[in-house]
């Protein structure tokens, strides 16, 4: 809040604040909550007779959208740290699982035993236990946590988008 004076009384600066958490629970791409946004309030001004709560919660929800159009919004997903465990003579193949599921082998280690450490996105991984599995005759174990939220790429997030404009057309007709 950067407000000189009383321009717009305290009680409707809470309410500005409300309409932009609700706005930002569900964002413009895709619906999902928006991250790493900061909201500064400037200036504005009240009305004695039209003020209301509802109305600048609107106009703060509606500031949002205009701001979301003209921004340059990411979407992002998750990415997993992973750690794979695969006698030497899999080494190959367990790599190789890994590098189809869009994952980044950043180290190997271990003579008999070979332990991978890659990082992928989670998306990817569903199935992976089976796969592995698969490929090393039930003699590959993975784990895997939580790194970060990364950019997703253009073509899954044009993806997303477009799935989620039709959904969104689909409600609307209803």
């Amino acid at each position: 809040n950067q407000l000189v004076g009383n321009m717009i009384p305290p009680e409707f600066v809470t309410a500005i604040d409300k309409g932009f958490r609700e706005a930002m629970l569900k964002g413009t791409l895709t619906g999902s909550p928006v991250m790493g946004m900061r909201v500064v309030l400037q200036d504005g001004l009240a009305h004695a007779v039209d003020s209301n709560e509802l109305a600048f919660r609107a106009a703060a929800q509606g500031a949002f959208k205009q701001a979301m159009a003209t921004a340059k919004p990411v979407l992002l997903e998750p990415l997993m740290s992973t750690e794979v465990a695969v006698p030497a003579e899999f080494q190959g193949t367990a790599v190789a699982l890994v590098s189809q599921r869009k994952g980044t082998v950043n180290s190997m280690e271990g003579a008999e035993f070979v332990t991978i450490d890659a990082d992928v996105p989670l998306e990817s991984m569903f199935g992976f236990s089976s796969d592995l599995r698969g490929v090393t005759q039930g003699k590959g174990e993975y784990t895997m946590e939580y790194k970060a939220h990364v950019p997703a790429p253009r073509d899954k997030t044009e993806l997303m988008v477009k799935k989620w404009k039709e959904q969104q057309a689909g409600k609307s007709e209803e």
